[in-house]
């Protein structure tokens, strides 16, 4: 049984999601985590009192606009914070996928007709199309291939992939289909000693563990706010140098210099408000159940530190939470997990399963289990490559159960049971 780690009774009444009922008085049980997690009350606050007392755009000289700017000003400190960046390093858009995009066609304005890319077969197509555009720029897209048999990476096939050619390496730092956590500080060493610079999309992770760009050493890493308990909000990190380097499109008048460049057009300034709230809420986290943790984050100080303690507090909850739910879905028979699977390798995977039952379509699963108040997802998630090197892609994909560190072993109990009448 996961230990008490988090006190979840007291975490699970912050969000007003997780107090909705079905009519037989059962509780909607939110495992579909991994496509957006619930936010907690005051995201919600901080999103209203954007829009009833600052709702301007920016740089007038007036009182709304002013404090307007102040609250986008605080939120790249608020995610500088969670990710180890410098604020001018955070740019905000809609989402992960339409930020990279914006930043593989600046990349590819500098790349001549040959250069090669690698992307991988783990990735959510969000770190895949972008790149795969490229070629229409001249650019060979190279693939990493993963291992079927436990959808991992192996990194000594990735030094053989890499050539004088090599400029980029696309790479998840979890994948949002099985869970796998790929190595991405030694992934940067290897690249960046072939001269060539690694993307990651930390997407999928960013909820379950604390993320360090300076450790990592990464160029560019993206996620969105929405699956970290905030609203519909993409954040970009970027060295800072290369953000200066890179030619951006963008309005004429809109600000040169990093991170303003890549933010042309209105952001949603609701949203980013609710993001620095976001972030405030996994602080308190750190402060409340981390200290535990805090001879390990001994080098921060601060909202840093605490991010870092909340995101180590959270991720060992998950672990022992993740434990639980694999050793009962061992024992539903025929049941198979994707992924890995190992108690020895549940350090390097999120509490996110991708699982099949035997005769029962993953999307007849998703819908009767939803019929009973419990939320997952089936198919390929956008996750296209995955589900098609597992050869299920046109089986109707996998289910996908997806815990964040709301969620309950008696959740899990009444998942179990649900899956057991399918058989």
């Amino acid at each position: 049984m996961p230990k008490s780690i988090l006190n979840v009774a007291q975490i699970r009444k912050q969000f007003p999601a997780l107090q909705q009922y079905m009519p037989n008085g059962n509780p909607f049980i939110y495992f579909d985590g991994p496509g957006g997690t619930q936010v907690p009350q005051r995201v919600i606050e901080a999103m209203t009192e954007y829009l009833i007392k600052m709702n301007a755009n920016k740089h007038g000289l007036f009182g709304t606009s002013q404090k307007s700017d102040a609250v986008l000003e605080a939120a790249h400190a608020a995610l500088a914070d969670f990710l180890n960046a410098a604020p001018n390093e955070i740019a905000f858009g809609n989402n992960m996928t339409t930020l990279t995009f914006h930043l593989s066609r600046s990349i590819g304005a500098t790349l001549q007709p040959g250069d090669e890319i690698i992307v991988t077969r783990l990735d959510h197509d969000a770190n895949i199309s972008p790149w795969l555009a490229l070629q229409e720029k001249g650019a060979v897209i190279r693939w990493w291939d993963m291992n079927p048999e436990n959808c991992t990476l192996d990194p000594a096939a990735l030094e053989k992939l890499l050539t004088s050619r090599t400029k980029l390496l696309a790479v998840g730092y979890a994948s949002n289909a099985v869970g796998t956590i790929n190595e991405v500080k030694r992934l940067a060493q290897i690249v960046h000693a072939a001269g060539a610079m690694i993307f990651v999309d930390a997407v999928h992770y960013a909820p379950h563990g604390p993320i360090d760009v300076q450790d990592i050493d990464c160029d560019f890493l993206a996620c969105s706010v929405y699956k970290f308990f905030g609203p519909h909000v993409g954040v970009l990190y970027g060295k800072y140098p290369l953000l200066e380097k890179l030619p951006p499109y963008k309005v004429r008048p809109q600000e040169n210099d990093p991170p303003h460049k890549f933010e042309t057009g209105t952001l949603n300034h609701e949203g980013i408000a609710g993001a620095a709230a976001a972030i405030d809420y996994l602080a308190e986290i750190g402060k409340s159940y981390g200290v535990q943790f805090a001879n390990a984050y001994s080098q921060f100080s601060g909202r840093r530190r605490d991010l870092k303690m909340a995101m180590h507090a959270i991720q060992a909850y998950e672990n022992h939470l993740s434990l639980y739910l694999a050793s009962e879905l061992k024992k539903i028979s025929g049941l198979k997990i994707y992924g890995l699977t190992a108690t020895k390798d549940f350090g390097q995977r999120t509490p996110t399963f991708a699982i099949r039952l035997p005769n029962v379509a993953p999307a007849e699963i998703a819908q009767r289990l939803g019929e009973q108040g419990i939320f997952v997802w089936d198919g390929n998630f956008y996750a296209l490559e995955v589900t098609t090197r597992l050869g299920v892609e046109e089986h109707g994909g996998v289910v996908r159960i997806g815990l964040a560190h709301y969620n309950t072993v008696e959740e899990i109990d009444r998942l179990i049971v649900a899956l057991r009448k399918m058989i």
